[in-house]
């Protein structure tokens, strides 16, 4: 695959994970309403306590914190395309660790039906490309 075919998936594929991984924290700050997956920050410690049910609770509380630090400063390293590599392998970490947890919380189904295998995977993959086009690392690279 030459650079000139990989330039606008790769491009398509760093955005979708940004956004989706940004939407999510919207979600848990109530932007989408109440009908969303948490609707408040309320709803999202409730469902992080669930996921880490294997945390005393003061750590589940901070571990809700901590995520939606990282599903913020990851996702906007990707979409600017600053220090991407490092963004990608954070996503990817980050969700690979969701989904081990819902499945051991919830089952194997939850991470299924919300794709977070899927976005885990993705991340992985965008890590390991050899440059980043449209990207401040491609610019300041040159």
């Amino acid at each position: 695959m030459t650079d000139k075919n990989i330039k606008f998936p790769q491009l398509f594929l760093r955005l979708s994970i940004a956004v989706t991984m940004l939407s999510a924290v919207a979600d848990r700050f109530g932007f989408w309403g109440a009908d969303a997956a948490w609707g408040n920050w309320a709803n999202f410690e409730a469902y992080t306590k669930k996921l880490t049910f294997f945390l005393p609770e003061s750590l589940s509380v901070t571990s809700a914190y901590a995520a939606t630090f990282f599903e913020i400063l990851f996702p906007l390293m990707l979409l600017f395309g600053w220090k991407t590599r490092v963004g990608a392998y954070g996503a990817g970490f980050l969700l690979l660790v969701f989904a081990l947890s819902m499945t051991m919380a919830l089952g194997p189904k939850a991470p299924l039906d919300y794709s977070v295998w899927v976005g885990s995977a993705a991340a992985f993959l965008l890590a390991v490309q050899p440059t980043y086009f449209f990207s401040i690392d491609h610019s300041t690279n040159k």
